[in-house]
């Protein structure tokens, strides 16, 4: 039997999308935590779920509660788990880890603690069909990795109102939100992880129309990140939400001593170089009975194209599996992005 989930949340699309696709899977979902009461309330009366409470203890000591989901805003994302750990559950906790390292490191060593309980951070890129064909690839058309190539272009991801998305100190920011999904990427790509890093953050919009006056967004809406990997090879990542609302396009290319792959949007591609001998002839000298040809061999390097992984039907649906459809709306459907679904990009 699957077991009982207790997520902590907020009134925001990704626990109204998460649920019934737990519910599909056969998961059980029996607790329900918000920061007010009056919000716990409502989502659990709409999604159905028996038990809601504005207290951390009442979910995490219910005996049905054997994993723990935290979606809630970053301040509390430490915490929650290592008292999850400490009481003996799952956890599943989503970016970032915490707001600081030091916060980072006491869930790690909560983790390292209870080694035969489950303790995940919520990036999903590694865990879809395109990536593990990818990873397989590696060998076949790169070689040893030298360098990574990043650019993820895409639009807003701050709502009408201010939340901790528009505070950088509370973990809001583009290389927090989607930066840290590549950079884990990467290092499941190429089994490396990074010695060195140096990066230049901005935030270009400090004020919308809906945060304005008084509130001034701090969070990054464009980085440029540069690493240095524990085996030698480079990773130059740019990050940018300067594009139009709801547009989203991703591009990442991991070049080696063999050729390169390249993965854009749901699409996997393989190049190889390949030499090949061909032959020319060349005028060497001309006397009376006519011309003398000299036959000459020379390398040539050509380029070599292959499709290794193409979802033509479905190649947005990257972190949220396609029976999902079943329990969205036609416009949460449509307006999934490629590789990040719109309730990661809009702020809740």
């Amino acid at each position: 039997m699957l077991p009982g989930i207790g997520i902590f949340g907020g009134e925001d699309r990704v626990v109204k999308v998460l649920v019934p696709y737990l519910r599909d899977k056969g998961f059980r979902v029996e607790a329900f935590w918000a920061l007010t009461l009056q919000d716990a309330q409502s989502v659990a009366k709409e999604l159905n779920i028996c038990f809601s409470t504005n207290k951390v203890d009442d979910v995490l000591l219910r005996k049905d509660v054997e994993l723990v989901l935290i979606l809630c805003p970053p301040n509390l994302h430490s915490q929650i788990a290592v008292k999850a750990l400490g009481i003996g559950k799952h956890v599943l906790c989503d970016r970032p880890a915490g707001l600081s390292q030091c916060e980072a490191l006491k869930m790690v060593h909560a983790a390292q603690y209870y080694p035969s309980l489950i303790c995940l951070l919520s990036h999903g890129l590694r865990f879809h069909p395109a990536f593990i064909q990818m990873r397989k690839c590696v060998e076949k058309y790169v070689g040893v990795p030298k360098l990574c190539q990043c650019r993820l272009d895409m639009g807003p991801t701050l709502g009408k109102t201010f939340n901790w998305l528009c505070d950088d100190v509370m973990g809001g920011g583009n290389v927090t939100l989607f930066g840290s999904h590549l950079i884990d990427l990467i290092t499941y790509l190429t089994g490396q992880k990074a010695s060195r890093i140096h990066a230049v953050t901005k935030t270009l919009i400090p004020q919308t129309r809906g945060i304005s006056g008084t509130r001034r967004i701090t969070s990054t809406d464009f980085a440029v990140v540069q690493m240095e990997m524990d085996s030698g090879m480079f990773v130059s990542m740019t990050l940018s939400n300067q594009m139009a609302r709801g547009h989203f396009s991703q591009e990442l290319l991991l070049y080696g001593s063999k050729g390169f792959l390249r993965a854009d949007g749901g699409t996997i591609k393989g190049f190889t170089y390949t030499r090949q001998e061909k032959e020319y002839q060349r005028t060497n000298s001309t006397t009376t009975q006519g011309n003398e040809f000299q036959y000459q061999k020379t390398n040539l390097e050509e380029l070599k194209e292959i499709i290794l992984y193409e979802d033509s039907e479905d190649a947005d649906f990257l972190l949220i599996d396609r029976s999902i459809r079943s329990s969205c709306s036609n416009d949460e459907v449509h307006n999934i992005s490629a590789l990040f679904p719109p309730i990661y990009m809009d702020g809740g």
